[in-house]
This record gives C-alpha cells, structure tokens and sequence, in this order.
C-alpha cells in the first residue's frame, strides 16, 4: 500500500515559516537597537577643583653677592670652596701683597722724611721770627737800616710759606698712605654675609686684573629663602594678581608642593623665539636646604579653588564660562533629562556644581555613534 508523503511536507514547511518570522523579529529587534542612542555619561563625584595659570620657572636665591678683589695680582691663597658654608668676616682668600708692602713702606718712608722736613723749616721759621723782632727793635732805637728789618721780615715770610708748603706735602702723603694700607687691606678678601658658597669664578695662582673690572672669586648665597623667577606668556600675565597663592614642584620631588605669594611681576618682557614673555616672582622658605639654584620648576598660580565639592567633566557643559550652565543627565531608565545647573570654579577638565545635580547622578559627556564597519564612535558635546 503507497505511504503518504503529505504529514512530513507539512512540518517542513512549518518549520521553514517559523525560521522565517524569527528571523524577521530579530532583524526588527536589533534595527530597533541600533538606532536608539548611545550616550557616554559620568558620575558626579565630589572632590578638589582648582583653576589655575601655569609656568615653567628656575630657582635662584634671594640673597647673594658676587664677591670680587679691588686690587690686581695673583690669587695666592683661596680658603674656601664650593658648597662651604661661610659667615660674615670670614677670611676667603687672599692676594700677594708683595707691591702693596712696598707701596707702604715707601708713603711711610716719605712721610717720615717729611715731617722731619717740618721740624727743620719750624726751627728755621722760628730763627727767622727772632731775627725780624730784632731788627723791629733795632729799626726803632734807629741802630738798623730799614733794609735789613724789610730783609728779616721777608725771611720770615718766606719760612712760614715753607712750613706751609711741607704741611700740604705730609697731608698729600698721609692721604696716599691710607689708599695704600686700604689696597693692602683689599688683599685679605672677606665674606660680605652669611651664606654658602654657590660659584668659584677664580682658582687659586691665577692673576687678576681690577684695572677695568672687578674680577670676581666667588659667589655667597643665602639659601634659606629661594626666589622663583617664572616666566608667564603674554596671554596670561593679566590673570595675575600681585599677592594670589602659588606653588611649584620640582622635577627631582614632582609629589611636593612648594608654596608660596606672587610678589612681583616685571614689567619689562623677554622676547624669546618671537614669544614674549614676563617674569612674575614669589619667594619660598628653603629650611631644609632642597631647594638649589638653577633648578626648573613647574610653577602653578591658583586663580580660583575649591574643596570637598560636587564635580562633573567639562565635556558635560554646553558653553564656556560659570553661572547658569544646561546640562543632559541620564536617569536610572536610561531616558535623557535637560537639567539646569549652577557651575563655579571650572578649569578645562572638572568644573564645581552648585546647585542642580546630586552625587552619583550619571551626566552626558558625548553621543556614541555607530560606523558602517560595526565599530563605534564618539561624538563629543560642542559648545554653544
């Protein structure tokens, strides 16, 4: 007897249907998924905040002074070297004093020769008063001619003006006697102040000349109190305030922070590489001697902060600026809400919410955007 065919026809076509209407709930399924957004959000999140103006900056110290010889002639002894610490009086070198012994000795010498002088001219003028009172008396009892009382007189004159004349010559030398004990004394070389010696200019043996300039042998610094020169782009020097906080760290120590006042800002530029730039100086306490000349430093001036604050990206905002800001928040459905907020201290990556959102609360950042290859994409918020 033939077997029927019809039952088993039946389900395959049952089941050929049934793949079918899957097939199409799904491709409906996913093109429905595809089109509806996808966001990147944050959380708001509670923190610091500052909003701040940076520089490079180099370290130098406040106080110091370039010590340097008077006089010319060969470095006989240096009594210090690098990194010494010296205090005020202190003997740091010394020249060779062989010229200006001599150049002593000799003004001594001519001085003695002239007041020697002196006492003979003072006797002689002495001689030449007795003699003229003489001839005065004489002159009046008429036992004299008037010529040799005019002649005692003249004498007499003319002693006074010599003693005169050695008492300007003995004061001349007493003067050149003291710039010659002072040029000695200029060849013992003492510390000006307390400090630490940062530079040696001149080694020991080698001949200086002070003709023109003076030469220097080595440079004092008090380390105890560091300026930091920094130098700020034109695009920036107005934001700076005479007395607004600052810090920097170092590049050895980049965790640390050194804190310190804006106390000055020069008002003459440099102009490097076409760039103009202006010094802003502020002083740090160097207590513990870390701080060294010449180091960079990553200098920040703080013009706004704040604490323990509620935060979101920037890339959440529509515009730039505080105040009254706009904003997208996505609730706990995923369904996107425009919220109105009230921003404070913002820098270009956090700003602070005043009002208007709650910690934990998620904020659009950027619309994810999928690609024709199957990847995906951000778009980011655009200000208005």
């Amino acid at each position: 007897m033939p077997v029927s065919h019809t039952p088993r026809k039946g389900r395959i076509l049952f089941i050929a249907i049934s793949l079918l209407i899957a097939g199409a709930a799904g491709w409906t399924l996913l093109g429905n998924n595809s089109s509806a957004p996808e966001f990147n959000t944050a959380d708001v999140i509670r923190g610091d905040i500052e909003d701040s103006i940076t520089a490079l900056g180099t370290l130098e110290p406040l106080n110091y002074v370039d010590v340097g010889t008077q006089v010319s002639g060969q470095l006989k002894v240096l009594h210090v070297e690098l990194g010494d610490q010296v205090e005020a009086g202190q003997l740091l070198a010394e020249i060779d004093p062989t010229l200006y012994l001599a150049q002593v000795e000799a003004s001594t010498a001519q001085l003695a020769n002239q007041q020697a002088q002196l006492k003979d001219r003072e006797a002689q003028y002495d001689l030449a008063r007795l003699q003229a009172q003489r001839q005065r008396n004489l002159f009046a009892e008429d036992a004299t001619s008037r010529e040799s009382l005019e002649t005692a007189e003249a004498t007499l004159r003319s002693a006074a003006a010599q003693v005169d004349v050695l008492k300007a010559q003995i004061r001349q030398t007493e003067s050149a006697l003291k710039g010659d004990q002072a040029d000695l004394n200029y060849t013992r070389i003492y510390a000006p102040m307390d400090g630490t010696i940062v530079q040696q200019l001149a080694n020991q043996g080698q001949t200086l000349n002070a003709n023109q300039t003076a030469p220097i042998v080595v440079q004092i610094a008090d380390l105890s109190t560091m300026r930091v020169r920094t130098q700020v782009s034109e695009a920036d020097i107005s934001k700076l305030q005479v007395g607004m906080p600052a810090y920097f760290s170092t590049l050895g120590q980049p965790q640390r922070r050194w804190e310190g006042e804006l106390r000055q800002i020069l008002p003459t530029p440099e102009v490097i590489n076409n760039v103009v730039l202006f010094n802003a100086l502020f002083d740090v306490p160097n207590p513990d001697g870390e701080l060294l000349p010449q180091m960079s430093a990553q200098v920040f001036f703080i013009n706004a902060s704040a604490e323990d604050v509620l935060l979101i990206p920037a890339a959440a905002l529509r515009s730039q600026g505080s105040g009254e800001q706009e904003i997208q928040v996505l609730d706990a459905q995923n369904r996107v809400q425009t919220r109105q907020v009230r921003i404070g201290v913002r820098n270009r990556v956090m700003a602070e919410v005043l009002e208007g959102l709650e910690q934990g609360e998620r904020v659009i950042t950027g619309q994810v955007s999928s690609t024709q290859n199957g990847s995906t994409t951000e778009r980011p918020r655009r200000f208005m």
